[in-house]
């Protein structure tokens, strides 16, 4: 997400930084890292890392010969893995320049491509070279490329590409452009002249572009897939109706629908004019979709590959959207490895995985609890009981509240990752009961309430313990503030079971 929604403001940094051996003047200007630390880490290992492990689970090539792709611009915490599905199309390539094409957030008014005249981009991972020739031969293709640094001091669409750009293609120049507001005809022209400056050079076009900001998730999901859906026609035009469209119909919350759409459209233009035949969508997913998302104010992310040699698209899953009786083996191993993952991540990068590859059942709207063990001693256990989320995202949100905000342990520390055990608990729905007669040790977790105070047990928890019924209330009401013997009178109780499953030894 934008560093708006996530609260933390840009920050201006010096004028620039020069290159060994070269004056700080004129072509030897290097743009500072504005966003490290912010969108992206600033320890030049750990965003090393964050990178390969994101492109460890990359979704595979959709075309033969890729040669633009659309990803995401967001902090990599929310869009890091879209924006790796991206750059897996063209992984293992090799290129003379990628083409940034960024979007205009810090230049009202822009109605210019402002190209970067500096000789480079600075990232806590070097000096990504600019392609000064290339610049140069754009300027002189026309009034509407303008060699303009002002909007490239702040904007952090073009920056965040970068760190993906060094790792994955360490020889390849950066053509660094904002691309200012502009109709579908400029764009077409600007995607015309950028095809044409880039002849005799291997060439990616890469267009940074977020979807919609700020709708629900479920409506996110909507206006994006339409939005999507539109970018590999390679019709410039269609895409700018579905947008105007989708304002149009005044979708609560929804500021834009691409963060990012001139981008977009050069992009369709130039991979046009570089002999495209259309585009494939890679993988969409929203802030929403992920353990550290909320789901009622969210941004959209969406990967695009356009180019030839299309792979044909994948049928839909006819088991998708539909309900399944319970999770398969696969769902619960995937799970607690998607638990394990994410406590992991967070600790070494302050990344989190994206969850996907589950069966409809895990993807279901379910409460959930984590429970971390160390050496058979609890570790850690945190839960969210109302069935108003998709269960895989809450089970990576539980994991990471389970290590860090348990209030009765410290934070969870990177060297006992190793020794922890990790069991989950799936919840059914809950439901108030007469009274203590009609809990079922064993079988009910229970919800007790009284004069404002609560505390909650798993079903499990009396069977591991050696209570019966009066025991296990007596700690209950313990655990909720109360005296021992207060769950005898005024209380009220609730009662759900648990579908229980854990690593080896949990």
């Amino acid at each position: 997400m934008d560093s708006t929604r996530i609260g933390i403001p840009f920050t201006l940094l010096g004028a620039g930084i020069a290159l060994p051996g070269r004056a700080n003047t004129g072509a030897g200007r290097i743009r500072p890292a504005v966003v490290a630390g912010k969108f992206y880490p600033e320890s030049a290992s750990v965003l090393k890392l964050s990178v390969e492990q994101f492109m460890q689970d990359a979704l595979p090539p959709q075309a033969d010969q890729p040669l633009a792709i659309v990803v995401p611009h967001a902090g990599y915490i929310f869009s890091g893995q879209i924006c790796a599905d991206g750059y897996s199309q063209v992984r293992g390539r090799e290129y003379d320049t990628v083409v940034i094409l960024g979007t205009n957030h810090t230049a009202p008014g822009l109605k210019t491509i402002a190209l970067y005249s500096g000789a480079g981009f600075k990232t806590p991972l070097g000096v990504a070279p600019v392609d000064e020739a290339a610049v140069a031969a754009l300027i002189a293709a026309g009034p509407d490329y303008t060699a303009d640094d002002a909007p490239h001091v702040r904007e952090h669409s073009v920056e965040v590409q970068v760190p993906f750009i060094q790792v994955l293609f360490p020889q390849a120049m950066i053509l660094p452009a904002v691309v200012g507001n502009a109709d579908a005809a400029g764009c077409e022209r600007f995607g015309t002249a950028l095809a044409k400056a880039m002849q005799g050079r291997r060439v990616l076009v890469v267009a940074s572009s977020d979807l919609s900001h700020y709708p629900s998730a479920e409506d996110a999901e909507r206006i994006d897939r339409a939005t999507l859906a539109a970018i590999p026609s390679l019709d410039t035009e269609r895409l700018q109706a579905v947008i105007r469209t989708q304002t149009a119909r005044r979708i609560r919350g929804l500021d834009t629908s691409a963060c990012g759409e001139t981008p977009i459209m050069v992009a369709m233009a130039a991979a046009k004019a570089m002999g495209a035949t259309g585009g494939r969508v890679v993988s969409y997913a929203n802030s929403g979709d992920l353990p550290i998302g909320e789901r009622d104010r969210v941004v959209g992310y969406g990967a695009v590959v356009l180019g030839s040699g299309l792979k044909p698209a994948q049928a839909a899953d006819p088991a998708a959207g539909t309900a399944s009786a319970s999770l398969t083996e696969k769902d619960k191993q995937g799970l607690l490895n998607l638990a394990r993952e994410t406590i992991s991540r967070f600790l070494t990068t302050q990344m989190v995985p994206l969850p996907r590859g589950f069966s409809p059942a895990a993807l279901e709207e379910r409460g959930v609890f984590v429970t971390l063990k160390k050496r058979g001693c609890l570790r850690g256990c945190i839960g969210h009981m109302l069935p108003d989320r998709p269960l895989a995202p809450l089970v990576g949100m539980m994991a990471l509240q389970a290590a860090f905000e348990d209030p009765r342990f410290s934070r969870l520390t990177l060297r006992e990752v190793a020794e922890l055990k990790i069991e989950i608990s799936v919840l059914t729905p809950m439901r108030q009961v007469s009274g203590p007669e009609a809990i079922v040790v064993g079988r009910d977790g229970v919800l007790l309430q009284k004069g404002g105070c609560s505390a909650v047990f798993l079903p499990q928890v009396a069977p591991e313990q050696g209570w019966g019924l009066e025991e296990m209330l007596d700690n209950l009401s313990c655990k909720a503030g109360l005296s021992p013997a207060a769950w005898r009178e005024g209380a009220r109780f609730s009662t759900f079971q648990a579908e229980v499953f854990g690593e080896e030894g949990a």
